[in-house]
Formats: C-alpha cells, structure tokens, sequence
C-alpha cells in the first residue's frame, strides 16, 4: 500500500521522504548551490534545481534573481514538474539554499512543495541511501503558472517598508556583516545595513543539527508580528530561510511575507539607496 504525498506543512522529515522514495508522483529537487559537483552524494531520484545556472534570470546583473514566471515554468516542465506532483527539496548544507527553491515555486504557484529538514546532512546522518549522480527526468512535465504576486519586492518596496510603522524589515546575513565590521564577500558592496532593517541571522532560526527550530521558539526570534514583514540577505537565497521559518512559525495567517530579491546584493552597490553601520 503506498503512502500518502500530502504534505505535513512547509517542512517534511528524513523519514517521511524515505519512506515515500520513488513514488510516481513525487519529485525530489536539490537546491544546492555553489558548483555542486556529480561527486556529491545526492538522495536518490534527485533532480537539480540549478539556482546558479537556469533556476535565475540569467540576464540579471545581480545573482539569484527570480526568473519570469513562464521562463521558470519551462525550466520546472524540463524537470518533469506536473501539477499532480509532491515536491521535496533539499540543499546539501542542511536548511540554506532550499528555502529559496521553495519560495520560487510556491511564487509562480505551486504550493505541494516542503523542504527538508536538515537537508543532505540529516539524510546522511540517518544511513539512508545516496548516490553519486542526479537524475535527468525522462519526460517533460505539464506545469502551468499561476504567478501570486507580492511575494517579491523590489528596493522601492523595502524603502517605504523601512518608513511604514506596520512593517518590518529582516536581514538574514551574518551580524558582522549587517554592522559593517565585516567585508561583503562580493567586491564592491558597500558595508553595513538599511536604516531600521533588524538583523536576524538566518542560522539563528536553527539547532546545531541544522533543522528548523519548533514554531514556538521560531516565534520567539521573530519578535511582535507587524502586518508585513520584508527580508533580505546577500542574494536573496537566505532571506527565504526567514521566510521559511515565519511560515513554519504561522506567522504568515498574520503578517504579508515578500523577500527582498536583490537584497544586499543590489542595495550595497554605491547608490542613493541609504546604508548605516554599526548595531
């Protein structure tokens, strides 16, 4: 008797992926970015969701900025994506670039998608089978999308958010590099942080074992909840761990989610947009 593909929430467990392995409607996607190489090991039947290559706009200047919905509709057909599909996602550095995946497809509209938690670590922690390659799907699939806007915004969005009493502004990035003390790994950005952005480091909505924490302690990192709430980071790929960790937390019955995609990546660059360092 095969196992039901509905989803638990927006996250899902080693073990219920592993007992669901190779159901005909399951689709299971590594996010993984920074030049994953076929020697990585992979779970089994993965697909690559390539955030540095086709998953962005590659005519954008900026790194991982969303595709056009239809453009990032063919490139999720060409992974044998159909809208009677359950997706999992997974990164192999535990809750990081998955997230990101996540938000994009739930962005052009489709919501049976979880990522999970703990990623690649937590797979392999628990002995569960790998293999070395990913899998190339054998026929396209039959995915239409249904673009949900809002759920991106670009820096005159985060400008007035950052002016509005009723929003919030979030920065993933690390805290020596929201104050400035540390250099931006991305020549030329300057140092520092939007006037009123908070600082919530992505990992700080993590244990040690790289799983999310429970919703009640999600809850407590994220403080009081305005009606909106914006988050940005270095390329707008960790900012969607926040905004994983806000759903999760169900703050998002409360507050208007959107990520920031150019996030620092964009607004450090020398402009008018304002940055200030320290705490």
């Amino acid at each position: 008797m095969s196992l039901s593909l509905d989803l638990p929430g927006p996250l899902v467990g080693v073990e219920w992926l592993a007992e669901r392995l190779g159901s005909a409607d399951l689709l299971v996607l590594d996010a993984s970015v920074g030049g994953h190489r076929r020697e990585v090991p992979a779970i089994p039947g993965a697909r690559l969701f390539d955030l540095d290559g086709p998953m962005s706009d590659r005519s954008s200047p900026l790194p991982h900025t969303m595709p056009g919905a239809e453009e990032l509709a063919r490139e999720l057909r060409a992974l044998g994506l159909n809208a009677s599909s359950t997706v999992v996602v997974y990164d192999n550095a535990g809750i990081y670039s998955s997230a990101r995946a996540w938000w994009m497809l739930r962005a052009v509209g489709f919501d049976r998608v979880a990522v999970l938690d703990g990623g690649l670590p937590a797979w392999s922690a628990a002995g569960l089978p790998e293999q070395t390659e990913l899998q190339h799907p054998a026929a396209p699939g039959t995915f239409t999308a249904r673009p949900q806007p809002g759920m991106f915004v670009d820096s005159r969005a985060v400008l007035a958010a950052l002016s509005d009493p009723s929003a919030s502004v979030l920065d993933a990035r690390a805290h020596e590099r929201y104050t400035g003390e540390a250099p931006e790994p991305r020549e030329g950005l300057r140092g520092g942080h939007m006037p009123g952005a908070r600082n919530l480091p992505f990992t700080a909505l993590q244990d040690a074992t790289g799983r999310l924490l429970p919703p009640e302690e999600l809850r407590s990192r994220f403080g009081p909840t305005p009606s909106q709430l914006l988050f940005s980071c270095g390329s707008g790929v960790t900012a969607c761990v926040l905004a994983l960790g806000a759903t999760v937390a169900g703050l998002d019955g409360a507050s208007q989610l959107a990520v920031y995609d150019g996030s620092w990546s964009e607004w450090g660059l020398p402009s008018d947009l304002p940055v200030v360092t320290g705490p």
